[in-house]
């Protein structure tokens, strides 16, 4: 399953999220943090139930960049 994941600096590490199930992890590294997302995103598809991923699963998630005016 292809699922997005966002990545951002978060102190001396970074935190990942998976917007789709509203699913985080962090680490000390980008890929460490995608590496841990993969891998908590692995263990909920094995625990939870079919009916815990349908509430959870976001189908329409979009990431794109906006442009504002400041001051």
């Amino acid at each position: 399953m292809k699922l997005t994941a966002i990545i951002e600096r978060d102190g001396d590490g970074f935190v990942s999220l998976c917007p789709e199930l509203d699913i985080a992890s962090q680490g000390c590294s980008v890929e460490e943090a995608r590496n841990n997302l993969r891998e908590a995103l692995e263990l909920f598809f094995e625990t939870a139930s079919s009916e815990e991923i349908k509430n959870r699963v976001h189908d329409d998630i979009f990431v794109t960049s906006i442009e504002v005016n400041v001051g």
